[in-house]
């Protein structure tokens, strides 16, 4: 049995097995096995032989078979390395062997991968890089928000969001204690944390707490900066407390140059919704003796050296300030700068701080002045004479100090120097040595300064928790302690300082076994007690009832109490408890010191003056002194001091005590006695230390272990010795040890059987649900472990000892590699089988062709044989064919020469006969006309002197019919209705006439072409002349063109018929015309030889007679005017006038084009009102020019009066509720936006042109008041209904009325360019600069009305896809034959069906709300710059939403997500081709090169410089940590160190460029570029039937 237990202690130890060994100045390094484990049999000695892997040197382990039976048999082999698979987990646990040098490797491995921060269970390691990373920007911040911890990488916001999520889901207080050395970062951690709980976004609701903080901001009327825009003023006072203590409690030391030197726990405190609502802060152990005294190279307190740098000349002036060297408590360390600090810039902020957390300027000052007297005090110089001190009295220094400390002077001088002992009768005073003063000089400044420390620390408390008492309802605390410290010489701090963390630790220690021992409990597992390592006696041994505290104080109290005495007490009790033999030690050499075996170290403590510290008291007398001070601020501060004292010593244990409480501010006389009892510095320092443990009992605590990697503070340099102490000093291997005595690694049953299920036959590998998966688990386990102690099968888990998991990988190793080999010998075989075959079937291929080469020979006798006989018979036949076609051709030729003869003899002897047949009728033609004239021209002369004769006749008759009155005036009467019968004749020839012309015109057009015609056909003619002449035109051809010709001759013919008959119809008409004249003026003649008695009447006609010819000549003007100008008669266009010209958009003028009544051609005004005429002409044009083409006017209202219509539109105007609700309610607020894919401008833009139409009859009235009312109302109506929609509503309304404001912000532009042209509204001259001013505001408002809504659709669209990037981007998979499981594919496979199985969203989800927005654009004709700007907006959000979580997921950082991410991208790219803006795809390049990078050949250091060549756009720090972060696959080699190193190198320290995230797009829109006005061309009066607004529909039907 025993014999097989080291046999099973060397199994893991086979050839190839790497393991570490101790190294004085690494630590540790690696070796790997060479041979194989020797035995000797007979004397039972063990050998296993190692090859360093740095240099190559021989390693030899010897032990026998004999210790390793023992219980020891761990320390006799070397500890194991661990699989490359385990080591470079983010998760210590996750470690196989948990080990020291294991751990080690594992945290060192990721610093110089740049990664600082690792988990180790519950504890988060923080390794110090002393260089500025790109990891607590705001980006990240968000990142982790809502994640689970373990979800992305190892960080301190996963932490803080660990905690906040406890918190909500638990209910219970939370606290996040950070803890590590001097330099290691604790304190910049712990205000990293409460950066993050104090800018943190909610993911669920984005952007709510930046809405929360600008509404808190308008209603104080304050506004605040963009930094700050989304956190509140608490949260903001809370951020604001870290300058303040570190100004007030930090210090330069020789490790850490911004070292705090008091312990610190911040209580955040929350409400019921999860919003900070204030914070509580207590402090422990300010380090009182800084303020007097510095070591070498170290500094006093920031805030000194801040005042000294810092404050302006006129305040160094007044407090007597100069440079820090001339200042004693400044210069005891040599070096009063900090390399990289400006302490002038630094005194600036911590009066912003100041000033956040609500302290005034005059309050600030009067620290500042306080602190002033302190630096002066320390300037006095107490000089001695033989034994006693001595105190100048013109000593400068000591009268500036108490000016400023507002106390008596020579009270002051007095009791510095003297002191007085207060017996039963008397009180005896008397002198103090020089170092007794300046002992008593430096209590009084460091307990003024204490006081102040406490002062400050109270004031943050009342501004941090204002109001936060009734509304708190939870909290998480941050607890910044000091780390253990062990120096050349340990004194009274460093104990407390020791203690404190001794306390941390037990605490550390339960917590971590109570968590391990509740898993297994939950489990169900069998398992024994855990021991582990407890420090409870060391405790005991200093808070006990005898301990050294107790002791301390017992001596401390006793007026003749010495350090030596305490040392000897010390001695003396401790060696009477056997209990504490391994805590405490005397020192082998010297009776000044003792030692304390503290978990981490042992540390030796000087026992010089630790009574005076822990006394810590200044002299009654200068209490009283101060307790005078004439100045009202000192003397709060003591006040406030003394009441927090009286309140810890009435209270000690409660968790409202704040802060370090001072002994002497704390006196309390006893009635009837004449000493004053104060409590000691270590006693204060112990209640609080218990005070601090009751609260961390009460919550849930998370822990933050900071690493400081070397001493001299260089940025990636590791001292592995220094961080091995740091690992033990803070738990760490502590816990690791407890982990390892149990069951450190646990495997979920799926994650298990999906890989290790081929260390079992394949009948076994049943995976279709989770019992067959724990029946496949279990049965690898029974098949391949023996010991059943090597595991335990929980409920959940497998639960396995140390080294197991590198076991089952060993395992795992073999079979893959018998199973490759396997794989290997079946291709090889196959290879040959395919060789041979491919030789058999070579040979079978060469006797064919040899046989297939003879018979080609062969045959080809045979074939040539033949075509001989065929060749000669070809030959034979050809002949014969050429001979007869030969004599063919002859015949056919000499008959075509005797045809084509006899046909051109007919053809000439028919051109000679048609030549003379034309001439004859041409001829006889001219004969026929002029025998048609001359008959024509007798006929005329015969007509004329007949009707001479009858006109003759009529005269004489008329003239005797002429002499009677009655007779006259029928005369007068039918000559006025001749005339007005020869008027309208006139106008009807003068129309006919133009018609004639127009149509004479016409044909003369119509005649010079078919001249044209004609010549081309003459051309045309002739050239088919000369064609016909050849002999060889065809008779078809030369037949066809004869009928064309003659075709053409007639046409033209026709046409000349046609002009002659239309000159002679003109001539007909001028004829006529010209008689018509001539008779009227015959009978105007007549009428004028009339008798005497008739010349009044005669007179009255012949005016009558001249008024009708103007009126005739005017009418005649008149038409031959309109006939040039558009060939229209003059009454046509008098009737048919184009009042084509739109309605004004803002002054309703007539279109530009119209001339002015005189008919100058300059712009017409619009026409006032006072302009119209009675008769409403202007007005009814107007109206027909107003009227758009849409809208059909009523007749009823055509026909209606114009002053009632403009009484109407003036009452509809005046009615401002129904038009209120009309517009408000009926056009925004109930309208259904209308839908579909052909919706015309009309039907989407009608809101707008009513909203301009009220504006624009509101103007022409210059009713500009009311406008501007209606104006505002619209605006807010819009802005209010747009802001509370939601979804897929909002973004169709949105870009809806995005479209109809932009369109009603380009009515406003026409007006305000009519504006500048002069144009005013209405007649009222007044109102000119109100119309102005409401022009320009109307403008800006739209603007910002447009702009407003744009980023409501624009932040409600981020939001709704920002929770779909990175399920649809990231995490879907899509892509066949690349699926990758980060959880085991067994896993997926199982839960598959189940809801939460597949991403929460795909990108069809996404693509589909690109879609709905896309839709939505174009349908509400968008212009192209808007929809550039928003389809930008969206894809910069999934750029960096998936381009940020992609680089914080290290299981993401795969080939095959690559893959899957390329294939998600790509549909982007198709859809941004398919709607024509494929340059929107740059948009997401970080995404595209970062996918690529992962694809890329990442083998060699050559090739780093082609991924920084093809990732261009990433910056060092991206390409290092996608490096960093890649997951490697079975199949890949690891990426080595020296390629990790190449890219880190090339990140440049403190470069502001170079950012790890992108911002997040979720947070703000971009800034929305207005686009150009758009072309309005009018009013649409359009409503449609749906919209339920009444007084709208009149108002536009009256104005249409």
């Amino acid at each position: 049995m025993a014999s097989s237990e080291a046999m099973t202690a060397l199994s893991p130890y086979v050839p190839g097995t790497r393991a570490w060994f101790t190294d004085k100045d690494l630590g540790w390094i690696s070796a790997t096995q060479s041979g194989k484990v020797g035995v000797n049999e007979a004397t039972g000695e063990v050998t296993i032989e190692f090859t360093l892997d740095d240099d190559e040197s021989q390693r030899v382990v010897k032990t026998s078979l004999e210790k390793l039976r023992g219980k020891q048999r761990d320390e006799q082999l070397p500890p194991l390395r661990n699989p490359p698979l385990l080591e470079a987990t983010d998760d210590l646990t996750n470690l196989s062997y948990l080990n020291e040098p294991a751990v080690l490797h594992a945290i060192l491995s990721r610093y110089s991968q740049r990664l600082i921060y690792t988990y180790s269970g519950i504890v988060l390691i923080a390794v110090n890089p002393f260089f500025a990373l790109n990891l607590y920007s705001p980006e990240i911040i968000q990142a982790y928000s809502g994640k689970r911890r373990g979800e992305l990488e190892p960080h301190l916001f996963a932490i803080a969001e660990d905690a906040y999520r406890c918190m909500i889901r638990d209910e219970k207080d939370q606290t996040i204690v950070v803890s590590g050395e001097s330099g290691a970062g604790k304190t910049v951690s712990a205000k990293y944390i409460m950066r993050y709980f104090a800018t943190v976004e909610d993911p669920d609701r984005p952007g709510s707490r930046r809405a929360a903080a600008n509404s808190a901001a308008q209603a104080s009327g304050t506004a605040s900066s963009s930094a700050a825009a989304s956190m509140s003023e608490t949260e903001r006072q809370i951020l604001a407390t870290n300058p303040i203590m570190e100004a007030f409690g930090n210090a330069k030391t020789t490790r850490n140059d911004n070292s705090s030197r008091f312990g610190k726990y911040i209580e955040i405190l929350f409400d019921r919704n999860h919003e900070i609502v204030g914070a509580k802060i207590r402090t422990y152990l300010l380090e009182r003796s800084r303020l007097v005294y510095q070591p070498e190279n170290e500094r006093n307190y920031h805030i000194f050296y801040q005042l000294c740098a810092g404050a302006p000349a006129s305040e160094r002036k007044e407090l007597g300030l100069d440079d820090a060297s001339k200042f004693h408590y400044l210069n005891q360390g040599g070096n009063k700068t900090i390399t990289g600090v400006d302490d002038a810039k630094d005194f600036k902020e911590t009066q912003q701080a100041l000033g956040t957390v609500g302290l005034t300027v005059e309050r600030q000052w009067s620290i500042f002045r306080l602190l002033a007297a302190l630096l002066h005090l320390g300037n006095v110089e107490i000089g001695a004479t033989r034994n006693d001190a001595m105190l100048a009295q013109d000593e400068p220094s000591l009268f500036i100090a108490a000016k400023l400390l507002g106390i008596d002077l020579a009270e002051f001088r007095k009791w510095t120097v003297k002191k007085q002992i207060v017996t039963r009768g008397e009180k005896i005073v008397s002198n103090l040595t020089q170092a007794q003063a300046v002992v008593v000089r430096d209590s009084v400044a460091k307990y003024v300064y204490s006081c102040l420390f406490e002062w400050l620390v109270d004031q943050l408390n009342h501004s941090l928790a204002l109001g936060s008492a009734d509304a708190r309802k939870s909290m998480i605390g941050v607890l910044d302690i000091y780390g253990f410290e062990r120096f050349k010489v340990n004194s009274f701090e460093q104990f407390c300082i020791n203690y404190a963390n001794e306390r941390l630790q037990h605490e550390f220690n339960r917590h971590v076994f109570k968590l391990e021992q509740d898993e297994y409990m939950a489990e169900e597992i069998s398992w024994t007690f855990i021991d582990f390592s407890d420090n409870q006696p060391t405790i005991d041994m200093i808070e006990s009832r005898l301990g050294i505290l107790s002791l301390l104080d017992e001596e401390s109290r006793l007026p003749s109490g010495a350090d030596a005495s305490f040392l000897q007490k010390l001695y003396t009790q401790m060696e009477r408890k056997p209990e504490y033999k391994n805590s405490f030690k005397k020192p082998r050499f010297g009776q000044s010191a003792f030692t304390v075996c503290h978990y981490a170290l042992d540390v030796e403590y000087e026992v010089e003056g630790f009574l005076e510290k822990n006394r810590d008291a200044v002299p009654d007398e200068h209490l009283t002194l101060l307790g005078a001070t004439t100045s009202n601020f000192l003397k709060e501060v003591l006040e406030t001091a003394t009441q927090l004292a009286n309140a810890a010593k009435e209270q000690p244990s409660a968790t409202a005590a704040d802060g370090e409480k001072t002994a002497a501010a704390a006196a309390v006389r006893r009635p009837g006695a004449g000493i004053v009892k104060k409590p000691t510095l270590g006693s204060q320092f112990k209640a609080s230390l218990v005070s601090l443990m009751t609260t961390i009992d009460a919550t849930n605590v998370h822990y933050i272990r900071c690493i400081k990697p070397n001493e001299a503070k260089r940025a990636w340099e590791v001292e592995p010795q220094n961080v091995l102490g740091q690992l033990r000093a803070c738990g760490v291997l502590e816990t690791i040890r407890i982990s390892c005595a149990g069951y450190p690694s646990r495997w979920t049953f799926a994650d298990f059987a999906e890989r290790y299920y081929m260390l079992v036959p394949s009948a076994h590998w049943d995976m279709t649900s989770l019992e067959k998966a724990k029946e496949l688990a279990a049965y690898i386990l029974k098949t391949c472990v023996d010991d059943a102690d090597k595991y335990q099968i929980g409920l959940n888990k497998i639960f396995f000892r140390a080294g197991m998991l590198a076991q089952f990988e060993q395992r795992r190793g073999d079979r893959l590699k018998s199973l490759v080999t396997l794989i290997q010998k079946n291709l090889r075989r196959n290879i040959q089988m395919r060789k041979y075959g491919t030789m058999r079937s070579s040979s079978v291929k060469l006797q064919s062709w040899w046989r297939m080469q003879a018979a080609k020979k062969q045959v080809n006798g045979m074939r040539q044989q033949k075509a001989a006989v065929l060749l000669q018979t070809a030959l034979r036949a050809w002949l014969a064919q050429q001979s007869y076609r030969q004599t063919l051709a002859a015949v056919v030729r000499i008959q075509s020469l005797a045809r084509g003869r006899a046909t051109r003899s007919r053809f000439a002897d028919t051109r000679v006969t048609s030549a003379a047949v034309r001439l004859q009728s041409l001829f006889r033609g001219l004969l026929a006309r002029r025998q048609f004239l001359s008959q024509r021209k007798g006929i005329v002369l015969l007509q004329s002197l007949h009707r001479r004769r009858l006109a003759k006749r009529e005269l004489i008759s008329l003239r005797n019919e002429a002499k009677s009155a009655k007779h006259f005036k029928e005369v007068t009467y039918k000559l006025e209705n001749k005339v007005v019968e020869l008027t309208q004749n006139l106008q009807k020839r003068t129309k006919e006439n133009k018609e004639l012309v127009a149509r004479v015109r016409a044909l003369e057009a119509s005649i010079a072409e078919w001249q044209g015609k004609h010549e081309e056909l003459d051309v045309k003619s002739r050239g088919l002349q000369t064609e016909l002449d050849k002999p060889s035109v065809p008779l078809p051809e030369f037949e066809a063109l004869i009928a064309a010709k003659k075709q053409l001759d007639e046409q033209h013919d026709a046409a000349r018929r046609q002009i002659t008959v239309h000159e002679e119809k003109i001539a007909g008409l001028e004829e006529e015309v010209r008689r018509g004249a001539e008779e009227l003026e015959a009978r105007e003649s007549a009428l004028s030889k009339r008798e005497d008695e008739d010349n009044t009447t005669a007179t009255s006609l012949r005016a009558e007679i001249s008024k009708l010819r103007e009126e005739l000549a005017r009418a005649h003007s008149l038409a031959q005017l309109s006939g040039t100008s558009n060939g229209e008669p003059a009454g046509g266009a008098a009737a048919t006038r184009d009042f084509n010209g739109l309605y004004d958009l803002t002054m309703g003028k007539e279109p530009t084009s119209a001339t002015t009544a005189n008919g100058s051609g300059r712009r017409a005004q619009r026409p006032r009102s006072a302009d119209v005429a009675p008769g409403g002409n202007v007005r009814k044009a107007q109206a027909a020019a107003n009227r758009h083409v849409s809208v059909m006017p009523p007749q009823q209202l055509m026909d209606r009066d114009e002053d009632a219509v403009v009484e109407e539109i003036e009452s509809i105007l005046l009615d401002e509720a129904q038009l209120d609700e009309d517009l408000l309610q009926g056009l925004i607020q109930q309208l259904r936006v209308p839908m579909g894919d052909d919706i015309s401008p009309k039907e989407c833009l009608f809101p707008s042109h009513l909203i301009a139409l009220v504006l624009n009859e509101y103007w022409l009235r210059s009713m500009i008041r009311p406008s501007e009312r209606v104006l505002a109302n619209v605006m807010q109506t819009i802005q209010t209904h747009v802001m509370s929609l939601e979804g897929d509503e909002l973004v169709t309304q949105a870009i809806y009325w995005i479209s109809n404001v932009h369109e009603l912000l380009s009515f406003v532009s026409v007006a305000e360019s009519d504006l500048l042209a002069g144009i005013t509204p209405g007649d009222n001259d007044q109102a000119f600069g109100d119309y102005e001013r409401l022009i320009v505001l109307a403008k800006h408002d739209l603007e910002s009305l447009e702009y407003n809504i744009y980023h409501t659709l624009i932040d409600n669209t981020k939001r709704r896809l920002h929770k779909m990037v990175v399920p649809a981007v990231i995490e879907s998979q899509s892509l066949p034959g690349f699926i990758e499981n980060s959880s085991g594919r067994l896993f997926n496979r199982l839960i598959s069906s189940a809801t939460n199985a597949a991403p929460a969203y795909t990108m069809d989800d996404v693509l589909n709300i690109l879609n709905t927005v896309w839709r939505a654009l174009k349908t509400y004709y968008l212009e192209a710059a808007v929809v550039h700007q928003v389809v930008t907006e969206l894809m910069r959000l999934i750029n960096s939403t998936a381009f940020n979580d992609l680089v914080l997921r290290r299981s993401f950082c795969s080939w095959k997500r690559a893959m899957q991410i390329q294939y998600n991208i790509t549909r982007i790219e198709e859809w941004c081709k398919t709607k024509g803006i494929p340059e929107a795809m740059l948009q997401l390049e970080h995404l595209s090169q970062s996918v690529k990078l992962l694809q890329l050949k990442k083998s060699t250091v050559d090739d780093v410089s082609i991924i920084f060549d093809v990732s261009w756009i990433l910056s060092p720090s991206q390409i290092h940590k996608l490096l960093a972060s890649y997951h490697t696959a079975e199949y890949e080699q690891p990426i080595s160190q020296e390629i990790l190193k190449a890219a880190a190198a090339r990140v440049v320290p403190n470069d502001r460029n170079d950012h790890l995230l992108l911002p997040p797009e979720v947070d703000e829109a971009g800034p929305y570029e207005l686009p150009m006005p758009r072309e309005v061309t009018g009013i649409e009066t359009y409503i449609p039937s749906f919209i339920q607004a009444p007084s709208l529909r009149k108002l536009s039907s009256l104005v249409a």
